[in-house]
């Protein structure tokens, strides 16, 4: 048993110890089931909670969630157009966020599937030359809808 100051106070029986924490107005909480005895600790349990629960908002609060932020392209895209979301895409990356490249084919754009693979291969190579990618989802055709997802390393 452990005292409210951290002091070792030894083996002691049950019964004596939750009487030993009524007197000082505390609980009794066990620290350590799996240990031989089990280790008890008398503490302000409301507080010892508190406390767990303000260090896991501060641990939560420091994660980094990753995001996957959207860039569309499309099939008559202008050359400085691609470069302006080329520096769009490395600003997401350089946040440390997903990039999902996107590229919608309407009415007769669907019959060039291949010029659409050509723009968003070289948009990835681009972005690949100066920021070492990882290319999460490879691109995928479904229906006129071209994608693809690509991280930093």
């Amino acid at each position: 048993m452990i005292d409210e100051n951290g002091d070792n106070i030894g083996v002691i029986d049950t019964e004596k110890a939750l009487e030993m924490a009524q007197e000082r107005g505390l609980d009794l909480v066990e620290v350590s089931p799996l240990a031989n005895p089990p280790v008890v600790k008398i503490v302000n349990y409301a507080k010892m909670k508190y406390e767990k629960e303000k260090e896991r908002r501060k641990e939560k609060a420091k994660q980094k969630k990753i995001e996957i932020k959207g860039i569309r392209l499309s099939l008559r895209i202008s050359d400085h157009d691609i470069q302006v979301r080329i520096n769009r895409a490395k600003g997401f990356l350089g946040d440390g966020d997903k990039v999902k490249i996107d590229m919608q084919l309407k009415g007769r754009e669907m019959q060039h599937k291949d010029l659409a693979r050509e723009i968003i291969k070289k948009f990835v190579e681009t972005i690949a030359a100066e920021v070492p990618l990882n290319i999460e989802a490879p691109l995928s055709v479904m229906g006129g809808r071209l994608s693809t997802i690509i991280a930093n390393k």
